[in-house]
């Protein structure tokens, strides 16, 4: 009883441990797929700038983020 018992844990340990590493491996593909893509290039067309903070107070842009949460 014991033995069948140690074989059966046996068993879901040794299917356990091999899906995790599939599963290691397949998120490692994905991590590298999209390490291989550039996140940050600069824009390209008529992307325009939206935010340049001429003439603005400290004191204006502080109202501005305490009110409406930035």
């Amino acid at each position: 009883m014991i033995s069948r018992t140690l074989q059966d844990l046996l068993k879901v340990l040794i299917v356990f441990t091999i899906c995790t590493c599939v599963f290691y491996f397949a998120l490692r593909m994905v991590h590298e797929e999209y390490e291989r893509q550039h996140r940050y290039d600069p824009p390209g067309g008529s992307a325009v700038k939206v935010f340049e903070p001429v003439g603005q107070e400290w004191t204006d842009r502080l109202s501005i983020f305490f009110r409406l949460g930035e």
